[in-house]
């Protein structure tokens, strides 16, 4: 989508330009759902890694559950890879996309 700004002189921006860059290195890490842990070990985990309350750790914890996967945090690249590293290494199935 393409909107025409008149400043002084007329110029051309792409919407889809400005998010992309406003959003920058935007992800999310998504948690799977496995055979292993208990709803117990998840919630937990994303009380202490992901700082979720306990109304959203449960509720993260059954949509994983019943949907196989939820996206349980948002930020830039670089602040996900410790949470995400603190995940893997509490031997859950996670993903940063």
């Amino acid at each position: 989508m393409k909107l025409k700004k008149n400043i002084e002189m007329e110029t051309e921006v792409n919407i889809d330009d400005l998010v992309k860059e406003s959003l920058g290195n935007q992800r999310k890490i998504v948690l799977y759902n496995d055979d292993v842990n208990t709803f117990d070990t998840v919630i937990e985990s994303l009380k202490t890694y992901c700082k979720h309350t306990n109304e959203q750790a449960e509720q993260c914890a059954m949509i994983i559950h019943y949907k196989g996967k939820c996206s349980v945090k948002e930020g830039d690249f670089v602040d996900l890879i410790p949470i995400h590293g603190a995940l893997i290494s509490n031997n859950l199935t996670a993903e940063i996309e």
